[in-house]
């Protein structure tokens, strides 16, 4: 089912809790979902490909877009620049929702601009498990393993940004929490309210009498 106005469906996540990766998977479970790239100057990881994952752009391309205005949303994470492009929003036109994969600071400006935006938070089941998979990922030398580290706990101290929490402790589950979520707000009378109100229209189109019966 396709909506006149995709549903905003924002995740985020410290580094290393798992939001990719779930994402991902609802990506491949509910149909007709867009997820929106996001422009950044950091450079690719292993497997990763431009405008797959990112559209990887240098710093000086990206201040020119800041400039232009073409972003709904950006932010300086890690010492690189992250931006949502507004031509992110009218392609997913005719979509069922699009997924946009942020850091607190773009779900902040994004809710201020589209309040009925849904935003999504991911926990680590602890400090130890988070520290164990960003080390596990072996693309990123130590200095880097211990700020985003760091920046975990800070990141953490902004859930209550959020309208959900949910704790990727469980793959599995944490999945089938994220996918309820996008099912539970897509129903949501305000995003149900137009189709109910062409419906009652329709049914008023024939004046209270059931149409002929086709033969």
């Amino acid at each position: 089912m396709s909506s006149d106005t995709p549903l905003q469906l924002i995740v985020s996540s410290p580094s290393g809790a798992g939001k990719t990766t779930l994402t991902n998977r609802l990506l491949q479970q509910v149909q007709n979902l867009r997820f929106s790239v996001s422009h950044t100057t950091r450079s690719p990881r292993e497997n990763e490909l431009d405008g797959r994952e990112y559209h990887f752009v240098t710093r000086a391309a990206f201040e020119a877009l800041i400039q232009a205005g073409a972003f709904l949303e950006w932010a300086e994470v890690h010492g690189n620049l992250y931006g949502t492009s507004r031509q992110e929003i009218e392609r997913s036109r005719g979509a069922r929702g699009i997924i946009f994969d942020i850091d607190h600071q773009g779900a902040r400006q994004i809710k201020s601009s589209s309040p009925d935006a849904v935003a999504v938070f991911i926990l680590p089941p602890s400090m130890q498990v988070l520290e164990q998979r960003l080390r596990g990922r072996r693309s990123e030398d130590e200095s880097t393993v211990l700020r985003r580290f760091r920046a975990a706990l800070e990141e953490i101290a902004h859930y209550g940004l959020f309208d959900y929490v949910l704790v990727n402790d469980d793959l599995d589950e944490a999945t089938t929490q994220l996918i309820s979520i996008f099912l539970a707000e897509e129903c949501r009378r305000g995003r149900a309210s137009r189709r109910a109100e062409r419906l009652l229209a329709e049914g008023r189109g024939y004046g209270g009498v059931l149409p002929p019966k086709k033969t």
